[in-house]
């Protein structure tokens, strides 16, 4: 080799950090005018839970004034937040869901 050349070395290859999506709790929130039957038919119908599902969730929301639905990303968590919430409104309940994000 002569003093001219050029000693090409290769570049170590680096991946871009992809972090995840951060996480958001959709959470029941106790009322005392929402019948519990029309609360298990939200959940069923808008979260896919089954009848005992739907049941304990809201009978654990019942007792400890509320209770976690469902973890997901945070786009699905307010829309199937905003789809129970406007459930209920059209049928005169004032039922809520919030969301919050997931520590």
């Amino acid at each position: 080799m002569s003093d001219n050349d050029v000693v090409l070395k290769p570049k170590p290859k680096t991946k871009p950090k992809v972090e995840r999506p951060k996480l958001y709790k959709i959470i029941l929130v106790n009322d005392d005018y929402t019948p519990r039957e029309f609360v298990i038919m939200v959940l069923k119908a808008v979260f896919r839970m089954s009848e005992e599902t739907g049941y304990r969730v809201m009978m654990t929301a019942h007792k400890l004034g509320t209770c976690v639905v469902m973890v997901c990303a945070r786009d699905v968590a307010e829309t199937k937040a905003q789809e129970a919430v406007d459930l209920a409104k059209s049928a005169g309940f004032p039922l809520m869901f919030t969301t919050e994000p997931e520590e």
